[in-house]
């Protein structure tokens, strides 16, 4: 096998990052709802903090605070570290979708 080097496409994303707090996670929450997609609150589950839990093609994925909300290019959601997601995305000039 021979590896072979491939760069992402560039693609426009929508996303909201979480703050963390409840007040902030209806906002992120109602934008997921609105775009035919399932999210959940759960507050301090025995985990410690609250977070989100958020229905993603690949199964049922937490999002903690600070992390971002994507949805991507088939109108999935995911959560995404914010590190990760700085190392990935840029602001698109505009950007308010």
């Amino acid at each position: 096998m021979t590896a072979q080097k491939f760069r992402k496409k560039p693609i426009e994303i929508e996303a909201a990052q979480w703050d963390g707090t409840i007040d902030g996670a209806t906002p992120v929450l109602d934008w997921i709802r609105a775009n035919d997609g399932t999210a959940y609150l759960h507050r301090e589950c025995g985990q410690g903090d609250s977070h989100l839990l958020i229905r993603t093609l690949e199964g049922d994925m937490i999002a903690q605070s600070q992390d971002w909300i994507i949805r991507g290019v088939q109108g999935e959601f995911y959560p995404c570290k914010p590190d990760i997601f700085a190392a990935t995305y840029e602001a698109v000039s505009g950007g308010a979708a």
